[in-house]
């Protein structure tokens, strides 16, 4: 899975430094990898009603860069980097978006402003136990790491 998600900053995503509250990027990110499993047709609504089992988080690690602000366009991107037999490790950036109108000086095209892995685990929805993961969902991944898939890019914010 390689995703690309567009994002515009609003008042409501900064803090009163004027800038995005950290805590944020993990919903971009979220936000992000959500749309690049439907991109998959990985609905994870009607994948919880038919298989009884949800995608949980369960590691993040991330590292800040630089700050985004009000009004910045980032591209927030997904890249499936390993496939257990019941979690996945999904690495994810944050970045300027190169098509931003007015992009401060300082900031290069395409800037990093945060990077990160994300670990998240298949679980019974009931019990919130690990199981493995689907048989249908095992498919598409064992897919997309054979031959690779072209990044998909959003085309809504």
């Amino acid at each position: 899975m390689s995703y690309a998600q567009p994002i515009l900053i609003y008042w409501e995503d900064t803090d009163a430094g004027g800038i995005v509250f950290y805590a944020y990027y993990l919903k971009f990110m979220e936000r992000a990898r959500s749309e690049g499993l439907r991109s998959l047709g990985i609905e994870q609504q009607r994948l919880r009603e038919s298989s009884g089992g949800i995608f949980v988080v369960s590691e993040t690690s991330l590292k800040y860069h630089r700050p985004a602000r009000l009004d910045d366009q980032l591209l927030v991107t997904a890249q499936l980097r390993q496939v257990g037999t019941a979690s996945l490790i999904i690495e994810q950036r944050v970045l300027s978006n190169p098509e931003q109108k007015s992009a401060p000086e300082d900031l290069p095209a395409q800037a990093l402003l945060c990077e990160g892995t994300i670990r998240i685990g298949w679980v019974n929805a009931a019990s919130m136990r690990p199981s493995r993961l689907p048989a249908s969902v095992s498919t598409v991944f064992e897919r997309i790491t054979q031959r690779g898939t072209p990044p998909a890019v959003a085309s809504q914010q």
